[in-house]
C-alpha cells in the first residue's frame, strides 16, 4: 500500500479546466488551465495545493477578524482567542472522529489518516464543525463578549477563509461537483486527484467549488460594506447565514458525492443549511440596536 501511495505522488496530475463560464460576460470566451494538487514534493512529503490555501485562508481570516473587532469595538485579544479555539477544535475534533469512525485503517495506515487534506469525510467534518461552534459559544459567554457583536465580526473573516478554502479544494479535486455537459464543466485527469479526495477522472463535472467561491466573494464585499452601515447588532451575522445557507443548501445539488440521511431525503449539508438559514432569519426579526459607542480597550502591541 506504501508502496502505490509513493507511487501516486511521484507523478505530477494535471487538471484540464476547458471553456470556464464564471458570469454570461464570458461566454464567447474559451480557457485551458492546467492546476496542480500537488504544489511542491520533497522527497515523499508532498505539499498538496488545498493545504497551502488552507492556510492562507486561516490566515487572513484571523487578520480580517481582528480589523471587524476593532471596528466594532471588541477586545481584539479575546477574538484572537476564540478564533483559535474553533480553528483548533474543529481540525483536532474532525481527526478524532475520522479515527473513531475508521479505526481499522488508521491503524493501519496513521500517518496517511492525520493528513489534514489527504482524507477527507464530510461526517466527521461536520462534526466537528459542530464541536467547534459548541466551543466557541462557551467561550463567548466565559468570556463576557456580547453575542451578536461577536458574530458579526466573525461572519465577514468566515466568508472570507471560506472563499479562499474552495479555491483550493477545486485545485484538489475535493467536494467535486456532479456530471454535466456544460461548456464550462471541469475534467480531471490523473490519479491524485482520487487517491486524496476520490474524484472520478475523465468526466467533465460541474465547477461547484468556483460557484462556491463566486458567491463568497461577493457575499464578503456586501458585508464589509454593510458592516459601518448596520442598525442592529446582528445584521452582518444574519447576512451571512442566510445568504450562506441558501447556497449551501442549492449548490449541494451540483456537488457529485452527497452524504444523504433520513432515508435519502436530505443530506448533512443541507440539513446545516438549513439551520444557517433558521439562525440568519432569528438574527433579523430578533433585532437589537447596535452599539456604536466606544470603550477603551488594551491591545497587544
Amino acid at each position: 500500500m506504501a508502496r502505490i501511495l509513493v507511487g501516486h505522488f511521484a507523478r505530477l496530475p494535471w487538471l484540464d479546466l476547458r471553456h470556464l463560464l464564471l458570469v454570461p460576460l464570458l461566454s464567447s470566451l474559451k480557457v485551458r488551465t492546467a492546476l496542480y494538487p500537488r504544489l511542491f514534493q520533497f522527497g515523499h512529503i508532498a505539499i498538496p495545493t488545498y493545504g497551502v490555501f488552507a492556510a492562507i485562508a486561516l490566515v487572513a481570516a484571523l487578520a480580517l477578524a481582528m480589523q471587524t473587532a476593532r471596528c466594532l469595538s471588541l477586545d481584539a485579544n479575546k477574538i484572537w482567542n476564540l478564533s483559535l479555539i474553533g480553528i483548533l477544535t474543529a481540525l483536532l475534533s474532525s481527526r478524532l472522529l475520522l479515527i473513531f469512525f475508521h479505526l481499522r485503517d488508521f491503524l493501519a495506515h496513521p500517518f496517511w489518516m492525520l493528513g489534514l487534506v489527504n482524507v477527507r469525510s464530510s461526517g466527521a467534518f461536520y462534526g466537528g464543525v459542530l464541536l467547534a461552534f459548541c466551543a466557541c459559544l462557551g467561550y463567548i459567554f466565559a468570556a463576557r463578549l456580547p453575542l451578536r457583536r461577536t458574530l458579526d465580526c466573525l461572519a465577514p473573516a468566515i466568508a472570507l477563509g471560506l472563499a479562499i478554502s474552495s479555491l483550493g479544494t477545486f485545485a484538489a479535486g475535493s467536494d467535486y461537483g456532479s456530471p454535466t455537459d456544460k461548456p464550462w464543466g471541469i475534467i480531471y485527469k490523473h490519479g491524485l486527484a482520487t487517491l486524496w479526495s476520490g474524484t472520478p477522472l475523465g468526466i467533465r463535472l460541474h465547477p461547484v467549488q468556483l460557484y462556491e467561491a463566486l458567491i463568497l466573494f461577493l457575499l464578503l464585499a456586501v458585508l464589509l460594506f454593510q458592516l459601518p452601515r448596520r442598525p442592529h447588532d446582528g445584521d452582518i451575522a444574519g447576512t451571512f447565514f442566510f445568504v450562506y445557507g441558501i447556497t449551501l443548501y442549492f449548490l449541494d445539488f451540483y456537488r457529485g458525492s452527497r452524504s444523504l440521511v433520513l432515508h435519502e431525503a436530505i443530506t448533512i449539508a443541507q440539513i446545516l443549511a438549513v439551520a444557517l438559514t433558521v439562525a440568519g432569519a432569528v438574527l433579523w426579526i430578533r433585532r437589537k440596536p447596535a452599539a456604536f459607542s466606544t470603550h477603551p480597550l488594551e491591545y497587544d502591541s
